[in-house]
C-alpha cells in the first residue's frame, strides 16, 4: 500500500471502529492527516477526554499515553509504537525524587508534564511548557524544586525573580542538541530570519531568540507573524508542517541534529495496526496510580484558572 491508500483504510476503519487518533506535532505530516486531533501533549490528553470515542490511539510517546489513560480512566488508551519512550521523562523516577523531596524539604517539587506516571505520583505540582510560567506565578510556595529540565526551568525562573528555584540536571537531548554556535550560523545564513525556539533549549540560544514557546505557540507565531522568513528551533517536523501551513513563508531548521528518533518511530502502518488490532499497547493502569499521579495535574488546572 502507499501512502494515500493506508490514509484511507485509516480514516474508513477509524470511522467504522469509533476511534479517536491523537498525534503530538513532532509527528510526520501523513500522520497528521489522519489524525482527528493534532497538538502538544497535555492539549492531546484533553482532547481525548472531551471526545466521545472509546478508544483512543496516541501518535507520541509513552508519557503522553500515560497522561491521557490518567484524565481519561475509562476509555482505552493505545500507544501506537511501544518502543516510543521520552529519555527526558527517564531520567527521574519515583525514588529519586523521594531523595531530592529529603535533600531539598524546603523546596515544591513541580514536575514537567514530560514525566512518568509514577514520577507525578511524588510531585506536587506539574507543568506544560505554555503554562509553567502561569502556574509556578500562582503558586503560594516561594521555593520551587524543577523537574527534570533545568533548561525549562532556567527560562521560567528568569521570568519569575522573586522566586527561589532548585533544578536537577536533566532535559530533552534532542533541544540540548542546538548549540550556541549552531543559532550563531543559522541567522549569519538567513539575517531576514525570525528565530523561533523552544524553551527546552539552552539558555545562550534562548537569549537568541525572537520568540520562545511551546510547540503549539512555534506554530501560530509562525502563521501570525508578518515576517516571510523563520529559522524553526525546535523538531525538525515543526519545519516541514509549517510549509504546509505557511506555503507563501520560508523556513528553516535551527540545527539538521534536531530529530526526535523516539517520535519518528511511530509509522502509519503502525497507526492502521492499532486500529486492526495487531499494533500498538495498551495503556493500563491501576486505580490508585492513576488517583495519586493526577493529583498534580489537577493541582495545575486548579492554578491554571
Amino acid at each position: 500500500m502507499n501512502t494515500r491508500e493506508l490514509q484511507d483504510e485509516i480514516i474508513r476503519l477509524k470511522k467504522e471502529k469509533d476511534v479517536c487518533i491523537l498525534a503530538h506535532a513532532y509527528q510526520s505530516q501523513a500522520i497528521w492527516e489522519v489524525a482527528d486531533y493534532v497538538g502538544d501533549s497535555y492539549g492531546l490528553s484533553v482532547e481525548a477526554s472531551k471526545a466521545k470515542n472509546q478508544t483512543v490511539i496516541m501518535c507520541g510517546v509513552r508519557f503522553m499515553a500515560e497522561t491521557c489513560k490518567m484524565l481519561s480512566p475509562d476509555k482505552r488508551v493505545i500507544l501506537s509504537n511501544p518502543m516510543a519512550g521520552c529519555p527526558m521523562a527517564d531520567q527521574y523516577g519515583r525514588d529519586d525524587i523521594l531523595k531530592l523531596r529529603e535533600q531539598y524539604p524546603d523546596y515544591t517539587p513541580v514536575c514537567y508534564i514530560n514525566t512518568t506516571a509514577e514520577t507525578k505520583t511524588v510531585c506536587d505540582v506539574t507543568v506544560t511548557s505554555s503554562s509553567a510560567v502561569k502556574i509556578i506565578k500562582n503558586m503560594p510556595d516561594k521555593n520551587i524544586l524543577f523537574i527534570p529540565d533545568c533548561n525549562l526551568g532556567s527560562w521560567v525562573a528568569d521570568q519569575i525573580p522573586d522566586k527561589n528555584f532548585q533544578f536537577v540536571k536533566g532535559g530533552c537531548p534532542t533541544h540540548m542538541a542546538m548549540s550556541v554556535k549552531s543559532a550563531e550560523e543559522a541567522k549569519a545564513q538567513h539575517p531576514d530570519a525570525e528565530l523561533l525556539v523552544h524553551p527546552e533549549c539552552l539558555a545562550g540560544v534562548t537569549a537568541l531568540a525572537d520568540y520562545v514557546g511551546s510547540t503549539t505557540g512555534i506554530l501560530n507565531y509562525a502563521k501570525n507573524s508578518s515576517a516571510k522568513e523563520f529559522i524553526i528551533g525546535t523538531e525538525a517536523s515543526i519545519v516541514e508542517h509549517l510549509q504546509y501551513m505557511c506555503p507563501e513563508k520560508r523556513f528553516y531548521p535551527l540545527s539538521v541534529m534536531c530529530v526526535c528518533h523516539n517520535m519518528k518511530m511511530t509509522t502509519l502502518p503502525d497507526v492502521l495496526g492499532c486500529i486492526q488490532g495487531t499494533a500498538g499497547e495498551e495503556i493500563k493502569m491501576s486505580d490508585e496510580l492513576i488517583s495519586s499521579a493526577r493529583k498534580c495535574i489537577d493541582r495545575m488546572i486548579e492554578l491554571g484558572k
